[in-house]
């Protein structure tokens, strides 16, 4: 019996520290900090109430691309979270139909109040989404991070008014301390009257409101490049967007600097942060292929 229980508690301790000290095994985590990481489940977007989907725990050898393969960005961008944020000790929300994600928008495909504006720019804070509209009719759209609690991002109508190609945080720090944030492809598109800007531009999406007032999009080329994960970008929303809002072709050349800009696009922020349940919705199952 001594024997079975001195091999057993190393067995004990081991499963205890991956599955509820993420700090301790945080590759390929960046923040395994985030209040959200005991289950993404429970981040109660509307848009999703109906759908069929499963909880999956994710264990230590588990990866999205090892998990789903080529669908693995569609099951990033359902649960608004990148590469760098899946993690061992973390649950996230899998369709039972892949299908039903691979053209997911929580937004209308027409949008009215957007109907005369060449570019508009609508982002609803309680399913951490954003639209980017043609005359009315949704041309692309993309999951964000918005303002934590806290520091909620503004809400109303709002128009672009500068754009800065190779922006950096003025107040915020990467995890380690080393070096301001990087905020690559900002559209700046509010300053408070504390002056304080407020930005969309590239961070990390950790599945939930994350930021100090900004927002968020997909950019794996500056995460390679600050924290050197993924191996092999592909999520570029940042610059995607940024292109198609005050890009080159919309506003004129680009010298990488802070430039003002006349009668940018709209910019409307709707809504409140999303809802955290206290319990998964749903019978709580692991579902593996």
């Amino acid at each position: 019996m001594l024997r079975i229980i001195k091999y057993l508690l190393p067995l004990v301790l081991l499963t205890t520290i991956v599955v509820h000290k993420p700090l301790s095994t945080d590759h390929p985590a960046a923040s395994p900090r985030d209040p959200a990481k005991e289950d993404l489940s429970r981040v109660a977007y509307p848009s999703t109430e109906h759908m069929k989907w499963k909880p999956l725990f994710i264990r230590p050898q588990d990866s999205l691309e090892s998990l789903f393969g080529d669908d693995w960005e569609y099951v990033a961008r359902f649960n608004r979270i990148d590469r760098r944020h899946v993690y061992p000790g973390m649950t996230i929300k899998v369709p039972e139909n892949m299908d039903d994600i691979k053209n997911y928008t929580p937004l209308p495909s027409r949008y009215e109040p957007a109907r005369r504006y060449a570019r508009y720019i609508l982002i609803d804070m309680e399913e951490q989404w954003m639209g980017a509209y043609e005359y009315g009719n949704l041309k692309f759209s993309i999951p964000a991070a918005t303002g934590k609690a806290g520091f909620e991002t503004p809400t109303g109508l709002f128009r672009v008014d500068a754009r800065h190609r190779n922006h950096t945080s003025s107040l915020y720090k990467i995890d380690d301390q080393s070096a301001q944030y990087p905020m690559d492809y900002a559209i700046r598109f509010h300053v408070g009257a504390d002056n304080v800007a407020y930005w969309i531009h590239a961070r990390d999406l950790p599945g939930r409101p994350a930021s100090h007032g900004c927002v968020g999009v997909y950019d794996e080329v500056m995460q390679n490049r600050i924290f050197r994960f993924p191996d092999k970008p592909v999520l570029m929303d940042s610059k995607r967007l940024y292109d198609w809002a005050v890009g080159e072709s919309v506003v004129g050349p680009d010298s990488g600097n802070l430039e003002l800009i006349e009668n940018g696009p709209l910019v409307e922020v709707k809504g409140k942060n999303p809802t955290y349940l206290s319990a998964p919705p749903r019978p709580y199952a692991h579902i593996r292929g």
